[in-house]
């Protein structure tokens, strides 16, 4: 298996979403409070999909 650096955007979007989720964690945005995890969650999962998906 060989593994592949994510896209710029697809990096981006990774780091917006992380950012989202940490926001929400401190209450700092309280409409992502409930959603909070997830968040994060989506950003290690897209982050690890395009490092094993070429072109992603």
């Amino acid at each position: 298996m060989k593994l592949t650096p994510p896209k710029v955007i697809t990096w981006w979007v990774a780091l917006i979403l992380g950012v989202l989720g940490l926001l929400g964690s401190t209450g700092n945005v309280a409409a992502l409070s409930p959603y909070a995890f997830w968040l994060v969650m989506a950003g290690l999962v897209l982050l690890l999909v395009a490092t094993l998906i070429k072109d992603l």
